[in-house]
């Protein structure tokens, strides 16, 4: 036989004693325990409060760009005491100019201590037309025995030394002067995104402008000074040695207005570009003395140009090979130096 479910008086009667019981047996509890929970249901509408999700800790910014590829084929050039020059063909994709860029890592990059670190870039640009070659690359400017001896010795950076080409002819007529000229190859775009993008592509460097700087002599140092005024945003220092800073190739003729916008006569008056700079003159040669002073006192805020005049110092690459400890350690105070994170 089924139990008879109670009726609804009944109900009410057990109701009432239920809740009375349990009325009780808070007030045993204590007054306080009961209200805590209860108090904080009643604010949430009768449920407790979920708790807040952890907040995530800030990432740090990394300092170091590591290769982004497609890693490009470098073969071994020449050998030095520093360690080996490799050298490939960069086919540029913003440009679509293709012409020789030469490499060399510091001792550093390849040591297992330094797995983790980014390290600043230099390039490096050759007196005369660099069309097919760099003087950077060989004995005449040594730069890498004495970046590696000074690094050492904690006097320069460690840097990563990149030795384009500047232009694709040796017939001076066809001089690209480091810029896109109309109706010519686009050579500066070349230098200004292909090359830095090439760099970015295959090795561990400094995040950001702070740790790429441009030097040259001659007519390298007519590309290091355009450059860096150009592009600041890319670049953050530059040595031109010994230069000059009007654009006189013929394939400017009919395009008076392109040529000035490419001069750095005019770029350092501008006073756009957050660069520094350090413009070199031998002292025995007084033309180039007056035309370098003269340029250096053009230049305008955010752009700073400290001015070097080599005691006896001729337009010869036998003297710019003697002012290299010089420009490395004014590079090492005004480039960022190896970050890791």
């Amino acid at each position: 036989m089924q139990p008879k479910p109670p009726s609804s008086r009944t109900r009410a009667v057990l109701s009432a004693a239920a809740a009375f019981a349990l009325a009780a047996a808070l007030a045993a509890c204590g007054s306080t325990d009961a209200a805590g929970p209860a108090a904080d249901g009643a604010k949430s509408g009768g449920g407790a409060t979920p708790a807040a999700p952890p907040s995530p800790t800030p990432t740090k910014p990394s300092k170091v760009l590591k290769p982004t590829g497609p890693a490009a084929e470098l073969k071994k050039v020449r050998d030095t005491a520093a360690g080996p020059i490799m050298m490939t063909t960069l086919a540029g994709a913003k440009s679509g100019v293709s012409g020789k860029v030469w490499v060399w890592l510091p001792p550093e990059y390849n040591d297992p201590k330094y797995a983790n670190t980014g390290f600043p870039v230099l390039t490096l640009y050759s007196g005369g037309q660099s069309a097919g070659y760099n003087t950077w690359t060989d004995n005449q400017l040594p730069i890498e025995e004495a970046d590696a001896t000074m690094a050492k010795e904690g006097r320069a950076h460690p840097f990563i030394m990149i030795m384009p080409v500047q232009n694709l002819e040796s017939n001076e007529a066809k001089a690209l002067e480091c810029s896109d000229i109309p109706g010519q190859p686009k050579i500066g775009t070349w230098m200004s995104q292909d090359i830095p993008d090439f760099v970015r592509a295959n090795f561990r460097t400094v995040r950001g402008r702070d740790g790429w700087a441009v030097m040259g002599a001659s007519t390298g140092a007519f590309c290091s000074a355009k450059l860096a005024m150009q592009y600041p945003d890319v670049f953050k220092a530059a040595v031109p040695i010994d230069g000059y800073y009007n654009p006189d190739s013929p394939l400017w003729k009919g395009y008076e207005q392109e040529r000035v916008a490419n001069s750095p006569g005019q770029m350092v008056a501008a006073g756009t570009a957050d660069v520094r700079m350090l413009a070199t003159a031998g002292g025995a040669n007084a033309g180039e003395v007056k035309l370098v002073k003269a340029w250096v006192a053009k230049a305008k805020p955010p752009l700073t140009i400290d001015y070097y005049e080599q005691p006896g110092g001729n337009h010869l690459t036998s003297d710019f090979k003697k002012m290299i400890p010089n420009t490395l350690e004014w590079l090492t105070k005004n480039v960022a130096g190896p970050e890791s994170d």
